[in-house]
């Protein structure tokens, strides 16, 4: 299990601050840096990142795919990779109707069709410029035909991009199993939502496409609840618990609560947050639904606890936390260490299909 990073849960911070970040990631040992679409655009740290570092993967947890034209983020893409030698990944998302017409003024509009359109039109720009083969794509949203010498990259040393797509529901599961070469499971997830609903849905993708569980990484950011005294694990709890009831209220996230029984507490969460009654909402989150969602313990416990508990599930993790130096190096110590007892990690095999 891969264990990343990224340059911040929330917010960004100054940019100036991004090689300082990516050099101190990559000098602790992490195996990738992610940069989010949050507060800031996520391919500006990518690209100062690139500049600073050697080895360390590079990506975006997310880009929003439908925010910008599929030429314009192949380019992105196309660069970044150039400028890091091969080292970065595309990861893409949908986001939700409001922010995509309200925040980006952009359409709307059968999101998981869009979006398959969307990987498939950036490949077709990749291949054009790498063999020089005319561009023609063709389909219900994008139509590409133009493609002059004087707007062609040209080729570049290594031309296979990572694709991820994020997403919650069964569609975006699937068309990441059929398509893509990773997924970036949201942090609002459970061991049951995933070994239950996500898995099963991104093996119907890849059997449709002939491909195989190997052929695809999943990758998260984790919620730890960690601290080496009560104190500090009671503050941590109650960010935790915040968090949580803020994604639990977006309605597209609902199916995770309904697996476990909770659809009920979802939609009071709805309610409150469209009334804007923020600090009401974390009181509906009980610490059982907290067990569900985050593994507890001191911070050198939980390298363990989380290749139990992801063991067949994920591929790569990341703490939702901000993790001090000292922790930063041991998590990685630990997640790295010869003599791991892989087997005893290894879930039946019923849980891997």
């Amino acid at each position: 299990m891969k264990i990343d990073t990224g340059f911040g849960v929330g917010n960004l911070g100054s940019l100036d601050e991004i090689v300082a970040c990516a050099r101190r990631a990559e000098a602790v040992g992490f195996d990738a840096l992610w940069s989010s679409e949050t507060q800031h655009d996520p391919f500006l740290p990518l690209t100062l990142a690139a500049t600073c570092t050697q080895r360390i993967q590079l990506g975006t947890g997310i880009a929003v795919a439908f925010a910008r034209s599929p030429t314009t983020l192949a380019h992105l893409a196309w660069d970044l990779q150039r400028l890091s030698n091969g080292r970065f990944i595309l990861g893409l998302g949908t986001q939700v109707k409001a922010h995509v017409e309200r925040r980006f003024g952009m359409p709307w509009d059968r999101p998981t069709a869009r979006l398959r359109d969307y990987i498939l039109a950036i490949r077709a720009l990749w291949q054009c410029w790498q063999t020089g083969e005319k561009l023609n794509f063709r389909s219900d949203f994008f139509k590409l035909t133009l493609m002059s010498p004087f707007f062609n990259p040209g080729p570049i040393a290594h031309p296979h991009i990572p694709i991820y797509i994020a997403g919650v529901n069964a569609q975006l599961c699937q068309l990441a199993g059929e398509l893509c070469e990773g997924f970036h499971v949201h942090p609002f997830h459970t061991p049951k939502y995933l070994a239950e609903c996500l898995l099963p849905n991104i093996a119907v993708g890849l059997k449709q496409a002939g491909r195989s569980r190997s052929d695809i990484q999943l990758a998260s950011a984790v919620f730890v609840i960690a601290g080496d005294s009560e104190a500090e694990r009671a503050r941590n709890r109650e960010m935790v618990r915040r968090q949580i009831a803020f994604y639990a209220s977006t309605p597209s996230y609902h199916t995770v609560f309904a697996m476990h029984g909770w659809r009920t507490v979802a939609e009071k969460l709805s309610s409150l947050a469209a009334q804007g009654r923020w600090e009401e909402m974390p009181a509906l989150v009980s610490d059982a639904m907290l067990a569900e969602f985050a593994e507890e313990g001191a911070w050198a416990a939980l390298p363990g606890k989380l290749l139990r508990r992801y063991a067949g599930l994920l591929d790569r993790v990341a703490y939702y936390a901000n993790l001090p130096d000292a922790v930063a190096q041991m998590t990685v110590r630990a997640f790295k260490a010869d003599g791991v007892d892989r087997d005893a990690l290894t879930l039946p095999q019923e849980r891997l299909t």
